[in-house]
C-alpha cells in the first residue's frame, strides 16, 4: 500500500461500522494518549462540523477501497483541537478500515502567519496611502515652498507653485545646487538626522545675499520608495544684538516648542520648534487650528490642559504625546500659563521633548500673569520675560557667577547681561 504522504501522526484501526478498535499517535503527537478513543465511533472524536466528512470518507473507502484525503478538526483526548488530514483505506468488506492521519497544525500556523503578514502589508499600504494623501494636500494648499526630492540624487520629483515661482525648483531640477559650503554642511547634517529619526529640526539656508530661508526636512515612505519632503519659508531679518529685539523674533528662535492658544484651544502663534514637532511647513499651517489636532492623548489632551489652566492658572510638566502631520509621535512635557489668574483669555503652552531628560530649561515658571485686558503683545512679552529670567539664572549658575562666561553662554554681550541682571534683579554673586 502506497501512502500519500510521509509517516503518519495518527493511525486508527476501525471496524466495519467505523468504531475505533485501536489508536496510535506518533510524530508530533507522540505525547498524546489515544486510549480513551477505543470503542468510540470515529465521528465522535471530531468536531460536529467534521462529522459529515468522516461519513463520506468511510463510504468512499467501502465503494472504492480508498478515500480521498480530507481535512477534519480532531478533538484530542487532552482537550485541544488540531487539524488532521486523513485518508481511509478498506481492509475488506468485513474487516474494517485503516485511517492514516497527518497533523496539519504546522501548516495552519504557517497559514495564520501568512494571513497576519498580508494584513500587516495591507496596513502598511494604507498607511503609505495616508502619508501620500497628506503630502499631496500639503503640496496643493501650503503657502510655503514645498518640495519632494529623491534621496539618491537630490533631484526634485514634485514641487508646489510657490517652490517653482520663488525658488525656481520645478520637477527634475537639482535641489538648491548653489548653497554655500556652510549651508551645505548644515543641510547634509539635517538629512542625516531625517534618515535616522524621520524628521530634522529646521535650519537656516541662504538663497541669496539677504535671503535667509527656514528649511525643514522630513523623510517619508511611499509606494514609489523613500523621499525627502522639504518645507521652505522666508525669514524676516532679525537683529540679534539689539536690546529691543521684536518679541516675535525672540519667540521664533526659542529652542523649546511654544504655542499661544486662546480659551478655545485655537493656536494664535507658534514658533519653529513647535512646527518641527507638528511636522508643519510654516506658521500659517498651525494658525486657526485646535491644539487637539496634535496633542490628543486620552487623559492628557489639550482639553484637559485648558481645564486645568482655567482652574489653577498654570500647568507644570504634564505628560503628553504630540503626533505630527506625517505620523511622527513625540513624548513631551507640557507647561502652560494663562495671562490672568482667573479665566485667562490666552494661554502660553511650552512643549518640551521628554527624551531630552533634564537638560534644557525644564519646567516653565508658574507665575500668574495678571493682565485682565492684555493684548497679544503683552501676553507674549510676559511669557518671554519669564523664560529669559530663567535662562539668565541658569547661565549664572553654570558659570559660577562669572558674568563674562554667562554672557558667552547666552550669546549676548556682557553689557547686555548686566542690563538684564538689573532688570530682573538677579543676583550674580
Amino acid at each position: 500500500m502506497d501512502e500519500p504522504f510521509g509517516g503518519p501522526d495518527i493511525t486508527l484501526t476501525l471496524d466495519a461500522d467505523g468504531v475505533i478498535r485501536d489508536a496510535v499517535a506518533s510524530g508530533e503527537l507522540t505525547a498524546e494518549s489515544l486510549d480513551p478513543w477505543r470503542g468510540l465511533n470515529f465521528e465522535a472524536t471530531v468536531t460536529p462540523a467534521s462529522g459529515q466528512s468522516v461519513s463520506r470518507m468511510i463510504e468512499a473507502a467501502r465503494r472504492g477501497g480508498r478515500s480521498t484525503s480530507r481535512q477534519i478538526s480532531q478533538k484530542l483526548p487532552s482537550g485541544r483541537e488540531t487539524p488532521i488530514e486523513y485518508t481511509l483505506v478498506s481492509l475488506g468488506s468485513s474487516r474494517g478500515f485503516i485511517a492514516i492521519g497527518r497533523n496539519l497544525q504546522a501548516v495552519a500556523d504557517l497559514q495564520a502567519r501568512l494571513a497576519e503578514a498580508q494584513q500587516a502589508r495591507e496596513r502598511d499600504y494604507w498607511k503609505l496611502r495616508d502619508v501620500e494623501t497628506r503630502y499631496r494636500a500639503l503640496l496643493e494648499t501650503s503657502r510655503d515652498a514645498v518640495v519632494l526630492v529623491r534621496p539618491a540624487n537630490l533631484r526634485v520629483v514634485e514641487a508646489n507653485a510657490e517652490a517653482i515661482r520663488a525658488l525656481k525648483l520645478p520637477p527634475g531640477a537639482e535641489f538648491l545646487p548653489e548653497l554655500s559650503p556652510k549651508d551645505r554642511r548644515a543641510l547634509d547634517s539635517a538629512l542625516a538626522t531625517a534618515r535616522t529619526r524621520g524628521r530634522a529640526p529646521s535650519i537656516v539656508v541662504h538663497l541669496g545675499p539677504d535671503a535667509p530661508w527656514s528649511l525643514r526636512a522630513t523623510q517619508i515612505s511611499s509606494e514609489s520608495g523613500q523621499f525627502y519632503l522639504f518645507h521652505l519659508a522666508p525669514i524676516g531679518g532679525v537683529e540679534t544684538t539689539s536690546e529691543a529685539a521684536p518679541l516675535a523674533d525672540v519667540l521664533q528662535r526659542f529652542p523649546e516648542a511654544f504655542a499661544l492658544i486662546d480659551r478655545d484651544g485655537i493656536v494664535r502663534r507658534a514658533n519653529y520648534a513647535f512646527l518641527d514637532l507638528a511636522q508643519l511647513g510654516g506658521e500659517n499651517a498651525a494658525l486657526g487650528q485646535n491644539l487637539n489636532r496634535w496633542v490628543s492623548q486620552p487623559g492628557a489632551d489639550a482639553s484637559v490642559l485648558l481645564a486645568i489652566v482655567q482652574r489653577q492658572g498654570s500647568v507644570k510638566r504634564m505628560q503628553a504625546t504630540v503626533e505630527g502631520d506625517f505620523g511622527a509621535a513625540t513624548e513631551v512635557e507640557i507647561s502652560a500659563v494663562g495671562n490672568s489668574a482667573d479665566h485667562p483669555d490666552f494661554i502660553g503652552v511650552f512643549l518640551r521633548d521628554a527624551r531630552r531628560g533634564d537638560a534644557g530649561l525644564g519646567a516653565v515658571p508658574t507665575t500668574e500673569l495678571k493682565f485682565p485686558d492684555a493684548t497679544l503683545e503683552e501676553v507674549l512679552r510676559a511669557s518671554i520675560e519669564s523664560i529669559e529670567r530663567r535662562s539668565i539664572e541658569e547661565a549664572i549658575g553654570k558659570s559660577l557667577g562669572n558674568r563674562t562666561a554667562a554672557a558667552r553662554y547666552l550669546g549676548i554681550s556682557r553689557q547686555s547681561l548686566h542690563t538684564k541682571l538689573r532688570k530682573y534683579r538677579v543676583d550674580s554673586a
